[in-house]
């Protein structure tokens, strides 16, 4: 994929979270694909990437993102493709509606205050949301090593107020799906200050320390669960 393409779509540490829009394009069935929902959009990179796909896409965020996403998507001529909506990830207006629901980075601002009960309560809404067959494509910040933490506390200001999740709780939140594919990555990746620093230290993790540590030190969590 182009590299400025992919920038647009994911927008930051873009090594390691495009790892799963690698993962979705092998195990997602896009032909029976038509209707997608984005959560937590922002910018909208995700619903951009779907647009490609020719596929019909709501743009959601907490707070109408029109503003910010569509400046994206006009590049790229999506406008008829792409439509904008609010929309609160734990009270989701839809029911048995999408192919597939997509989020990066939406569970750890859900659980703002430790609040697990609110990311439970998203991936349920999520979950209604989607036909039966249908598929939520995830990318979630993972708690990582203690030195995540650590750095997060002191360097990022709202790092003590968001919940980031683990493996094994991803895993509970997600048992009511028929079935599951869920990967890790990135060790050093997160801790780049600028781009070209991150796409450095995540092309070491995916080199080398995605292999060489325990799943308990990365920092991402990505992957598919079937309705």
């Amino acid at each position: 994929m182009d590299k400025k393409l992919l920038k647009d779509i994911m927008q930051w540490d873009v090594r390691n979270w495009s790892e799963a829009l690698e993962f979705w394009d092998r195990n997602v069935d896009w032909e029976n694909v038509h209707d997608c929902l984005e959560l937590g959009a922002r910018d909208g990179g995700l619903s951009l990437w779907l647009g490609l796909k020719n596929k019909s896409v709501v743009c959601s965020d907490l707070e109408n993102n029109r503003q910010w996403a569509e400046a994206y998507h006009k590049k790229y001529n999506l406008n008829s493709r792409i439509e904008y909506a609010t929309v609160d990830a734990t009270n989701i207006p839809y029911e048995n509606h999408f192919d597939v629901v997509t989020f990066k980075s939406v569970l750890v601002n859900v659980g703002w205050g430790d609040a697990k009960e609110r990311q439970q309560l998203a991936v349920d809404q999520i979950y209604k949301a989607l036909k039966p067959g249908g598929k939520m494509l995830f990318a979630e910040n993972l708690t990582g090593s203690a030195l995540h933490g650590a750095i997060r506390k002191r360097f990022v200001h709202w790092g003590a107020y968001c919940r980031y999740v683990t493996t094994d709780e991803m895993k509970t939140f997600l048992s009511r799906f028929t079935r599951v594919e869920m990967r890790t990555t990135g060790v050093l990746g997160v801790f780049g200050r600028t781009e070209w620093q991150r796409d450095f230290l995540s092309a070491m993790d995916q080199a080398l320390l995605n292999r060489l540590t325990p799943s308990r030190w990365r920092y991402l969590v990505y992957g598919i669960a079937w309705k």
